[in-house]
């Protein structure tokens, strides 16, 4: 698909023009523009209450103050990751961004959060949005906000964007519907610029009581204006009125559909289908009118119409959503059978105006599944290899299975994204039932065949998926270049997870010769980072899988075109050099498509990940959380190496927090004979760093014998360097040294942690090593600290003159911070303290020792920041403690805390 064209991004990037009958909402934009520290806010109620026109005020407001504005209105296709981002990139470069690099990607996310001038970011109609990824890139945008940026978001609904966390700490405004209501001053403004004299001139009497009984609703107070103007204030009308949401429809059918000339009439009923309006495409629908003359009708007459672009030949209009509901209920009451021709005379409009996209959509809504399968088999094609599998999902999710039999080429194509969007076992039962492996068509049953493996393997079921691979790869080739492929790709994973490295590389390369289309460019790509990674070669690795992310056109930055698979491993190559800003987006966006999808290990590694970028930063809460909805897929999709993974992690945590039996008992529970039997057989990629023989040897180094944990490492290293897996090695290596340091061979110790930072600074490996926590920091700052002391000594003089090694030290210090003072010696008796911790010190001790941040402990005690500061202080003193970390130790040896 291609990218929106200029007139329809201009349509989103503008709100509604104004009217000369809006009531200036200047009590809210007066509190807006006043709240500079806001970072959110939430314009919310239902249909007809005014939130568009009351964002517009604010954001004309904003622009007169010099404040830098963009508006984007939102719409159902916004839920793919890749349209929002492109959206947003274009609302964000008139914000006054910086300018991506010719040809490069643009990542808005980022140069929000980065952008120094104040700005306002206007979101409308935001209760389209469902999909948890864009959710995430919402939060994340509001989350790092810079200090003098705002969003406005108008919605339906309440959306999931942590509104609870933003209310606690004063960062959110929400305008709902009481707000919003016209009061009595409003309603009579309102009457006041409306064009008839009897209008400007309502009695006081029954101006309240109108007022009274439409509630201040706007849209019931303008359905009566309207109605009003008809019938005169005479009538008794406004004693008959309601402002309930029935009599607003009753009114709309009586007072104002049914007023209307019979050719205007028929054309609101007709258009009502259409999400936009311009002339032309109205004109397929109403051939005998004069379209573009009752737009401008309308348009001049204020009638139903909101102007979404005002410039030369683009003119364009939508219709209210409130009107748009009622209008095409009224048009399935009225004429049920046109229904279906509207819809077909706009698919064939957008057809012949190279539309493919909201041609198919038209021909799914009317309910033609035959023109919309002839569409596909047009199309289907191309939006495959471009990698649009949610699209095509969505789509044949919509047709009934009897139809798309009657087109058997589009069945392998409908299998392909249902595999990459709804997961293995929803494909493995589609593929079942459809019959496509016994299919006379050859093409149709290659296809099939050639899928097969990709849907075991996905499933955890490595050793079936290789023997039906083998049977595929005999009937290489189909002349199917897109499932030759993709076959060769999952052989190629396959084969490495059972040890092959030469055969999986070669795999590789023929994949590289089959595939021409972007989802496999992608595939193999992603797959030779993956490679890399295991091997060692992190910048070779990083390299690879930003090429595979940015492969399906890394200017609109589509991160949803199937390629979750190389998006996670990316999140993890990013997280590896600390960049976990970064890593947390990139999350923002894959996980839940990894999710969704269902990949094993691509789920591990997203939570894992997403678990300890929240630990890292003190959000204790969120690190746990997302290890407890990992554990929960395992279960719910009955894989146990899932579910033995979140509690492998939850154990490491455990122990990171100084909890050694929790952390035991947690070790107990992943231990799953069998299952780790299987993962030291095979190559799993979530399982390179993470497996329970190296889980074991970690808690012995922390609180059993580190001599048998040196004894277990030893053997793990030897099979790891014997199996090329060179990454593996170095986490062996860190895990050595440190049980090296706690059985007191310190000289051993920092001899091994020097040669792992020799390798480790050639690639860039950070995490690897931090992620073993505060044990490992101080062993580094030993090492740095024998280096600064006796050069010479180290390694011949080699280390301490390398500069690659001397700058990836000096990082590895500034991230692990100052080295605490041991509090051995200075940790008071019991009863010698200065002064009695309270209980409210005590919890707070807990949670520091924990890993909370002071943030998350303020939410979690329902304090202040600076409570929690004033606490810190004061433990400090109590404990003559020069730091949270001695604070903790101390507080551990006096038994104040466990």
């Amino acid at each position: 698909m291609s990218p929106p064209t200029a007139r329809i991004l201009e349509t989103k990037l503008n709100p509604p023009a104004t009217t000369a009958t809006q009531v200036p909402r200047t009590a809210i934009s007066e509190e807006i523009a006043a709240a500079a520290t806001v970072k959110l806010v939430l314009v919310r109620a239902p249909a007809g209450f005014g939130k568009t026109t009351a964002m517009a005020q604010i954001r004309a407001r904003m622009e007169a103050r010099g404040i830098a504005t963009a508006w984007l209105t939102l719409d159902r296709a916004d839920n793919d990751v890749s349209r929002f981002l492109n959206c947003l990139a274009e609302a964000a470069l008139r914000l006054g961004v910086e300018e991506p690099r010719a040809n490069g990607p643009f990542d808005a996310v980022a140069a929000l959060a980065a952008h120094d001038a104040p700005f306002t970011l206007f979101l409308d109609d935001f209760e389209v949005v469902q999909e948890p990824a864009v959710l995430g890139l919402v939060r994340e945008i509001v989350e790092h906000l810079p200090r003098r940026g705002q969003i406005v978001i108008g919605s339906r609904g309440l959306p999931d964007l942590g509104m609870g966390r933003l209310r606690a700490r004063g960062q959110l405004i929400e305008i709902d519907t009481d707000r919003l209501r016209f009061s009595l001053e409003e309603t009579s403004a309102f009457f006041g610029l409306r064009t008839a004299p009897a209008m400007q001139a309502l009695p006081a009497d029954m101006l309240s009581q109108l007022h009274r009984k439409t509630e201040g609703w706007v849209a019931a107070i303008w359905l009566a204006s309207m109605a009003l103007e008809r019938h005169g204030t005479e009538t008794g009308f406004v004693e008959r009125f309601s402002g309930s949401d029935r009599a607003v429809a009753e009114y709309l059918a009586e007072d104002v559909l049914a007023h209307q000339p019979k050719e205007i009439r028929d054309f609101l009923l007709r258009t009502s289908i259409l999400r936009q309006l311009d002339a032309s495409v109205c004109q397929a629908l109403n051939p005998r009118a004069d379209c573009a003359a009752i737009l401008e009708q309308l348009a001049a007459s204020n009638l139903f119409l909101t102007p979404v672009s005002a410039e030369g030949d683009g003119r364009a209009w939508r219709y209210h959503s409130l009107f748009a509901d009622f209008l095409r209920a009224q048009l399935a009451r009225e004429q049920p059978g046109e229904i279906e021709r509207l819809h077909l005379a706009a698919s064939g409009w957008y057809e012949s105006h190279d539309r493919p996209v909201p041609a198919i959509d038209h021909a799914i809504e009317g309910g033609d599944a035959p023109y919309a399968l002839t569409l596909l088999d047009s199309y289907a094609a191309q939006f495959l290899e471009q990698g649009r599998m949610r699209m095509l999902a969505r789509w044949f999710s919509a047709i009934p299975d009897h139809q798309l039999r009657e087109h058997p080429f589009l069945q392998p194509i409908a299998l392909w994204a249902t595999c990459f969007t709804h997961g293995p076992w929803d494909a493995m039962r589609m593929l079942e039932k459809s019959g496509c492996i016994d299919s006379a068509i050859p093409e149709v049953r290659a296809s099939a065949r050639s899928l097969v493996p990709l849907l075991l393997a996905m499933q955890d079921r490595h050793d079936e998926a290789y023997e039906a691979g083998r049977q595929s790869l005999a009937r290489l080739p189909t002349g199917l270049a897109f499932a030759d492929s993709v076959l060769l790709n999952a052989m190629a994973h396959i084969l490495a997870v059972r040890g092959d490295q030469h055969e999986a590389r070669r795999m590789l390369e023929a994949a590289r010769e089959h595939g021409s289309s972007t989802f496999n460019r992608m595939y193999t790509e992603s797959l030779a980072g993956l490679f890399d990674l295991h091997e060692g070669r992190l910048r070779q690795a990083t390299a690879r899988l930003r090429m595979a992310v940015d492969s399906t056109h890394a200017v609109s930055y589509n991160h949803s075109h199937g390629n979750a698979w190389a998006g996670v491993l990316y999140a993890g190559a990013v997280y590896e050099t600390h960049q976990l800003v970064q890593a947390e987006h990139l999350l923002n966006v894959y996980l839940p498509l990894a999710r969704d999808v269902g990949l094993p290990d691509h789920m591990i590694l997203s939570h894992v990940m997403r678990s300890r970028i929240a630990f890292h930063a003190g959000d204790i809460d969120a690190a746990f959380q997302a290890l407890t909805e990992l554990e929960y897929l395992g279960h719910h999709r009955q894989l146990p190496r899932v579910v033995a993974s979140a509690k492998l992690e939850r154990s490491r945590m455990l122990l990171l927090q100084g909890n050694g039996p929790a952390s035991h008992d947690e070790l107990l529970r992943a231990d799953d004979p069998a299952l780790w039997e299987r993962a030291r057989r095979q190559r799993l990629p979530a399982h390179d760093l993470d497996y329970l023989a190296l889980a074991r040897a970690r808690w012995d180094i922390a609180f059993g014998d580190p001599r048998a944990a040196l004894d277990v490492l030893d053997a793990e290293l030897h099979a790891a360097r014997a199996a090329g897996s060179n990454r593996r090695a170095l986490k062996l290596r860190v895990l050595r040294a440190m049980a090296l340091q706690r059985a007191g061979d310190m000289a051993a110790a920092i001899e091994e942690i020097g040669e792992v930072l020799q390798t480790a600074s050639q690639e860039g490996f950070v995490r690897l090593i931090l992620d073993e926590g505060p044990a490992v920091g101080t062993l580094i700052h030993r090492y740095a600290t024998a280096m600064h002391e006796a050069p010479a000594s180290r390694g011949g003089n080699s280390n301490s003159n390398d500069p690659i090694l001397a700058d990836h030290l000096q990082r590895l210090l500034q991230l692990i911070g100052p080295m605490a003072p041991p509090a051995d010696a200075e940790a008071p008796a019991g009863d010698a303290m200065k002064e009695p911790l309270t209980r409210k010190e005590i919890r707070v001790l807990q949670l520091l020792a924990e890993g909370y941040s002071n943030n998350a402990m303020a939410e979690k005690l329902f304090v202040s920041d600076s409570t929690v500061r004033t606490h810190l202080r004061n433990i400090n003193m109590k404990l003559d403690a020069k730091s949270r970390t001695q604070a903790v130790a101390i507080a551990r040896k006096i038994g104040v805390i466990r």
